[in-house]
Parts: C-alpha cells; sequence; structure tokens
C-alpha cells in the first residue's frame, strides 16, 4: 500500500486536507479509501507475527486495535486538527469517556464546566466518582472559579466551547494557562465548533475530542468518535488502556466519516449561514422570544472571545420562547421542515427541547444554573434553503 508524501500533505488547506489526508491506496489504486472489514491480519511467518507484537514491526494486528480504514480516518483527522496521534472510537460519549478515564486514577481531582451535555456531566460526576476520582463544577467562563477549584490532586481540566445548549464560548487559552500551572491537563470537546473554526491545540488544549456522529458525518448515517492529542500523550495515557478496553470503531463506519469529511467544509459552511440567517429572524421576533443566544451576533457575551479563538460562528442556535415549555412544543410540533430529533450537526435542519431531551437527566437546579430553561430550544441548521427555512420557522413562531 503506498500513501501520499506526509510533507506534501502539511501545506494543504483544511477544504484539501479533508479530501486527500491520510489517504492510503492497495496494490489496486482505487479512487474511493478501500474499505477492510476484516477482525485480524496475516503473518507470513511465526517470527513475523511475534515481531508485529512486541513492536518491531508497525503493521496492523487486530481490528479493535487499529485497521486500515480506521487509521486512514484518524489520519486525516490528525492533520486537520495539527495532532500528533489520533484514535478513533465508536461514539463521541466513548471518546470522552475514555480519554477522561485513561488520564485520572482514584484519588484525583477533576475542575470541569458546568454547561456540559448530560452524559458529559454523568461521565465526569458519576463514573469517574465511582471510580473514586472527586470533582469540581464551575462557571466555565470565570477564569476565577477555575482557578479557585485547583487543589494540590488536580489533574484534568475539562470543558466543552461552545457549549450544549446554550452556546457560551469558554476561553481555551487562558484556562490551559491554569490548568498547566496547576500540573494538570485541558481536554476539550470540540464538537458545536467543528475542527474548521476552532483548533484548541493550538491554543493550549492537551487533548481535543468529537463525536464524529455530528458535523463530521453529517447525514445522519453512523455513530463515531475520535480523540486527538500529541502522540506523547497517547502513548503514555490511551494507547493501552484503549486497546484493553475496546472502545474502537468499526472500519465501515470509519470509511463512512471519511465520506463524510470530504464534504464537510462545504455542509458547514452552508449551516452555518443559514444558522445566521435563523438567528436574524428569532432576534427580530420580540414578540415570541425571549432570548437568542449565537455565536456569530454581536451580541453574544461572549463576542471578544469569539473574535480571539474561533474562525467561524456555528451551524446551531439556541433561543427561549417567552411561554415556556408549552410555547417550546407548540414551535416545534408546528415546523414543517424542521425535524424533531436530538442529533445535531446533520445536513436536515433539526430541533429540540433540551430540558426534556439532551439534558432531562439533569436535575431543575442544575438545569437552571445552565440556563436550561422549559422554554430554550436547541436549532441545528440543515443546508435546504434558507428561505423556505425562514418561512418555517415564521409561520411555526406565530403559533407559540
Amino acid at each position: 500500500m503506498a500513501a501520499q508524501s506526509p510533507s506534501a500533505r502539511k501545506t494543504y488547506r483544511p477544504a484539501t486536507q479533508l479530501v486527500h489526508s491520510g489517504t492510503v491506496r492497495s496494490g489496486f489504486g482505487e479512487t474511493s479509501e478501500a474499505l477492510f472489514l476484516t477482525q485480524g491480519f496475516v503473518y507470513p511467518t511465526a517470527e513475523a507475527a511475534e515481531a508485529r507484537f512486541n513492536g518491531e514491526d508497525p503493521g496492523f494486528i487486530y481490528s479493535r486495535y487499529s485497521n486500515p480504514t480506521t487509521r486512514m480516518f484518524e489520519e486525516r483527522m490528525m492533520e486537520l486538527e495539527g495532532a500528533g496521534d489520533a484514535r478513533a472510537t465508536a461514539s463521541g460519549m466513548a471518546a470522552v469517556s475514555a480519554a477522561l478515564q485513561c488520564a485520572v486514577k482514584a484519588g484525583d481531582h477533576v475542575v470541569a464546566a458546568r454547561a456540559l451535555f448530560g452524559s458529559c456531566t454523568y461521565i465526569v460526576q458519576t463514573v469517574l466518582g465511582r471510580a473514586g476520582v472527586d470533582c469540581t463544577f464551575v462557571d466555565g467562563r470565570d477564569l476565577s472559579a477555575w482557578q479557585a477549584a485547583v487543589r494540590p490532586n488536580t489533574r484534568l481540566f475539562f470543558l466543552e466551547s461552545p457549549t450544549n445548549p446554550t452556546l457560551e464560548v469558554i476561553d481555551i487559552a487562558a484556562v490551559a494557562k491554569i490548568a498547566h500551572a496547576a500540573g494538570a491537563i485541558l481536554v476539550v470537546d470540540n464538537v458545536f465548533a467543528t475542527p474548521l473554526f476552532q483548533k484548541p491545540l493550538a491554543l493550549g488544549a492537551d487533548v481535543v475530542v468529537y463525536s464524529a456522529t455530528k458535523h463530521i458525518d453529517g447525514q445522519g448515517r453512523c455513530l463515531g468518535g475520535i480523540i486527538l492529542s500529541s502522540a506523547e500523550w497517547i502513548k503514555e495515557n490511551l494507547h493501552d488502556f484503549f486497546r484493553h478496553t475496546g472502545p474502537s470503531l468499526s472500519p465501515f463506519n470509519a470509511w463512512v466519516l471519511l465520506k463524510g469529511l470530504e464534504t464537510l467544509a462545504l455542509r458547514v459552511r452552508q449551516q452555518t449561514e443559514n444558522a445566521a440567517r435563523i438567528a436574524e429572524l428569532l432576534a427580530s421576533r420580540t414578540d415570541k422570544v425571549a432570548r437568542v443566544f449565537y455565536p456569530g451576533r454581536a451580541d453574544h457575551p461572549d463576542a471578544e472571545i469569539i473574535a480571539r479563538q474561533m474562525t467561524g460562528a456555528s451551524s446551531l442556535v439556541a433561543f427561549e420562547l417567552k411561554g415556556g415549555k408549552e410555547a417550546a412544543f407548540r414551535v416545534c410540533n408546528a415546523l414543517g421542515i424542521v425535524s424533531i430529533s436530538n442529533n445535531l450537526g446533520d445536513a436536515k435542519s433539526i430541533i429540540t427541547h433540551p430540558a426534556t431531551t439532551t439534558h432531562a437527566s439533569l436535575s431543575p437546579e442544575a438545569r437552571e444554573a445552565a440556563n436550561i430553561g422549559e422554554g430554550l430550544l436547541r436549532f441545528s441548521a440543515g443546508i435546504e434553503d434558507i428561505d423556505d427555512l425562514l418561512e418555517d420557522f415564521d409561520a411555526a413562531l406565530d403559533k407559540a
């Protein structure tokens, strides 16, 4: 099998990287990436098998460890993200879980932003808690809160930015400095920004995780996730944990995600343009809408940070209706084009009511602290014609 020259790939811009980086062709010279649906690999001799297992031969051993198709996906994401190594996982939550669990042990302390996806909160609070790891939740935008939460045994900081679902934006570089001064690492969930609009590793983060199920696939087909970091961190922390616990991505899903990456830049650009227009409409409907949260608007409370650390806005819009849950449900049910679903980043526009879906597992007090009110809706813009979407929303708001 022959790969492109890594030195040549380094000069490519993101849209080109998304199509070409990491491609390895078999002897057949196929145009599309090859799909290797195999559990294991055959060795020509017992000596060759021994060399493979002891690390003298860098070839593949078992698809739970690595696979040619999966590795192509990892390599493409590494070049896009500027990472030294990566491991692809079966889902976004598998990526979060593995990245956190492999980095801490009983007796350690974790500091996490309060505004997290519900399942991420469960991992930090319950899974790590059962393993003897203590956690402190803070207001992610308050740098003094991060500093005040540090203990002698603090080993890891964790945050999302923009956050789910209220699209708060946290100063990643500043939080990274606090973490490193405390001898801790910073793990960033970069799903909402996508690797096109924000580069956490370049901002000082140590590890970045994605749910590839979202924008990377972007067409509602499969689950996937990925953990990216330096080659040293992957080797010392994740490598053995990943091999023995088995959160690996299937080769078929890796192939689907490679196809998704080819159109990521086109889709995200259109989704973001559509989201910005919908945010404008929502902001104009003060008769129905109490608040709009969108990173592309000048009235976003974190606009200064956004200008420094993001190169684009988001395909997500959050907004709060004046009529609470009843009004939110009416709008959801009145929309014709927009689907009600808990996914995001899809080519199809999607809306969800976080308080009763993605964040339903949180206590009412926790939802209130995270500004997740009963009237809050999270909209994920698709690539439909914007005029159709505007008409759909305008009509649905009239029924709120």
